[in-house]
């Protein structure tokens, strides 16, 4: 495909693809007044706001959800002993082995929460591009180059302002494995999409 620079502010040599690499590569393009990310098109009349931001993860709350996760098993699970312990005071052996299953469970939610606490606390922060539409629907992808990006957000919206241009890069999929861990930007809603494709539509 031929590419085509907006012209006027944007008049610039459009940002080199970089080489791809099998399976954490998209395309980007704007083609007959459509703008492809990978597989999804947006009409360029629905586009309202195209913009790069740093994606950090919700390392905080985690630490608070986890917290609060542990204390809560804690207090079940001591509840439960002082219940049984009360209640099979007569036959010590069933209260030992009621015990050490209450206490197992008990120990076993709190690896899980600790691990969940873990993998949102030990997620990289993303500088992302951000492609926001008149509904709902929003695409990301970033890249290791951050000018990179910001160079893109120039061509989309050259493309905006003149439908006609086309051009295809290549940038990187954003690879998160939950998009509740972390801080969109200002408000933005996901919709569809599955496992780590870091597109939304």
């Amino acid at each position: 495909m031929e590419t085509q620079q907006p012209p006027g502010q944007w008049d610039v040599p459009p940002p080199p693809s970089t080489p791809p690499r099998a399976m954490t590569d998209v395309e980007l393009r704007v083609h007959k007044r459509l703008l492809w990310v990978g597989t999804a098109a947006y009409p360029l009349r629905n586009i309202a706001r195209v913009y790069t931001f740093t994606l950090h993860p919700k390392r905080k709350e985690a630490v608070f959800r986890f917290l609060t996760r542990a204390l809560i098993t804690l207090a079940v699970a001591i509840g439960l002993s002082i219940v049984v312990g009360l209640a099979v005071l007569a036959d010590e052996s069933s209260a030992g082995v009621v015990l050490t299953f209450v206490w197992l469970v008990a120990g076993a939610a709190l690896v899980y929460f600790f691990m969940g606490m873990l993998s949102v606390v030990t997620a990289p922060s993303h500088y992302v591009l951000a492609v926001e539409t008149a509904g709902p629907s929003t695409a990301m992808v970033t890249s290791s180059n951050p000018q990179h990006l910001d160079q893109l957000v120039g061509y989309v919206a050259g493309a905006l302002e003149n439908p006609d241009t086309e051009f295809q890069v290549t940038v990187e999929r954003l690879t998160i494995n939950s998009p509740t861990n972390y801080h969109f930007g200002d408000s933005v809603n996901m919709y569809g999409g599955s496992g780590n494709t870091g597109i939304s539509a």
